[in-house]
């Protein structure tokens, strides 16, 4: 393979058995999968590029902002970590039109089998990526939201009953025993039906729909799980190499480590 240079976004991924997987390096687009059992080197430049605005920056932040950026932009504010802290309404909001299209539209509030059972939120257009980036082996959407606030305050009240947060290092040694997420959402959804009901009185009868949907079943292209869990980081080693044995999450696996590539977005690297 001749090399290949590009700063890095998160790797682009189609729901397919297994999911299916690029490298994205600027505008080159690298299909993984048939990689598999291949050695793969991936060398830092040095170079870091803002992910917005595209200026070089010597430190990234927020994923793949420089500093300005990451001060101004809504989507590097804390309520995008803790929707429920939304303060759209109170007009405060960073950028009022990036909030129109991100935060004022249906989420979907559901169950996933990561490292174990977690409820999690995303747009309902990142269905089913929000998932694949997650690593998720089985996931169930459970509510229908109106606005990315409704779908955080939600997310809190479920919270209190099973994790919100995927445990990386488990989901990446694999072996999730398959759950009964029809179960799990019959369990926790009538332990949050006070908190709904309050939500339909405040925000209207549209603003929470319970959903009736299916199981969606996902399986990623892995030869071989890993039994330790040693991470690649190219901000202390710019050189990461070895044999691709798998693909899950937004986690390349190599015999040598595993490295989390939307974690180094905007970085220049090199693919030889």
């Amino acid at each position: 393979m001749s090399n290949i240079t590009g700063t890095l976004i998160k790797m682009p991924a189609t729901l397919a058995a297994p999911v299916t997987y690029q490298l994205a390096l600027g505008e080159h687009r690298i299909d993984l999968n048939p990689l598999l059992g291949q050695t793969l080197t991936l060398t830092h430049t040095g170079n870091i590029y803002c992910d917005a605005c595209g200026r070089k920056t010597s430190k990234s932040y927020s994923q793949g902002h420089c500093f300005p950026c990451m001060k101004k932009l809504a989507r590097c504010d804390m309520c995008v970590m803790k929707p429920e802290t939304c303060h759209y309404f109170e007009g405060t909001c960073r950028e009022p039109e990036w909030g129109d299209s991100h935060c004022m539209v249906p989420h979907i509030v559901y169950l996933a089998n990561t490292s174990g059972l977690k409820v999690g939120i995303t747009r309902h257009t990142q269905v089913p990526t929000r998932w694949i980036d997650q690593g998720a082996t089985q996931a169930l959407p459970i509510l229908r939201v109106a606005t990315r606030q409704l779908s955080g305050l939600v997310e809190v009240a479920l919270a209190e009953m099973v994790a919100d947060k995927t445990n990386w290092r488990a989901m990446l040694k694999g072996g999730d025993a398959d759950r009964d997420l029809k179960a799990d959402a019959a369990r926790l959804l009538p332990e949050i039906q006070d908190k709904i009901g309050d939500l339909l009185l405040k925000y209207g009868e549209d603003a929470v729909t319970v959903l009736d949907e299916a199981v969606v079943e996902l399986s990623y292209p892995v030869l071989e799980y890993p039994t330790k869990i040693a991470s690649h980081n190219f901000d202390k080693n710019p050189v990461v190499s070895g044999t691709l044995l798998g693909i899950k999450g937004q986690y390349l696996m190599f015999d040598t480590g595993v490295i989390n590539l939307r974690k180094f977005t905007g970085y220049e690297v090199t693919l030889g």
